[in-house]
């Protein structure tokens, strides 16, 4: 009866332990429920054995009870006919399967408590895997939605960073924004200063020289 001890374990098993120490409690899951529907095979089968032990018991314990009340019954009839040595015979074979009677009562007593058991074994096992089965889309559908999470949380991560990075821009924009209103104002300054002016008065009244010596010509030329 070995069997009976070992089913005893699996059915007593604890298998949410197993999945928290599982690396990827899906296929846990899935394996888990392979494993349970093999035993259950191997429960059946031992079970179907066990149960027509019981009913072979039962049988043999039922022919020994009617072939006792057929050898009281045959006594009684020999005796109505006047043939005590053959109410005694009969009464000898009643005797001699009397004796074994509670023998054969123990085999099936016994028969009957394994087939009980191991019936129970295989109703609870079946439960279990249809609990089990009823949870296992549950149970994956909560991973599912937990790996979902996760990957939001890499994207969140991944989002702030970028903003980072925007914020950093702006900063470095501004910096050459500065920058630059810095070298134009520079530029303004140095462009005008004491030089920048007696060039631009040089300029101014060089070309009005120029423009003064034509005109002269012009007029001469005219009042020839």
């Amino acid at each position: 009866m070995g069997i009976l001890t070992r089913f005893r374990d699996i059915m007593s098993s604890n298998i949410n332990a197993l999945l928290d120490k599982a690396e990827d409690p899906e296929k846990m899951i899935d394996q888990c429920l392979r494993n349970l529907n093999s035993d259950l095979n191997k429960v059946k089968a031992e079970t179907a054995a066990i149960m027509a032990e019981e009913q072979r018991a039962k049988r043999t314990l039922d022919e020994c009870k009617e072939e006792i009340t057929r050898m009281q019954s045959y006594a009684v009839k020999a005796l109505e006919a006047e043939n005590e040595e053959d109410a005694r015979k009969f009464l000898e074979q009643k005797a001699s399967l009397t004796s074994k009677l509670n023998g054969l009562q123990e085999s099936f007593n016994l028969a009957n408590t394994n087939a009980n058991h191991m019936r129970e074994m295989h109703d609870k096992l079946v439960s279990d895997i249809n609990e089990l089965e009823s949870r296992k889309e549950m149970i994956k559908g909560k991973l599912a939605v937990a790996k979902t999470q996760e990957r939001i949380n890499k994207m969140t991560s991944s989002v702030s960073s970028a903003n980072d990075s925007i914020a950093s821009f702006s900063r470095y924009e501004e910096m050459a924004d500065k920058a630059l209103d810095k070298a134009n104002a520079m530029a303004e300054l140095n462009h005008s200063g004491p030089d920048a002016s007696i060039k631009d008065l040089t300029k101014k009244y060089s070309e009005n020289a120029a423009v003064e010596d034509e005109l002269a010509a012009l007029k001469a030329s005219l009042n020839k």
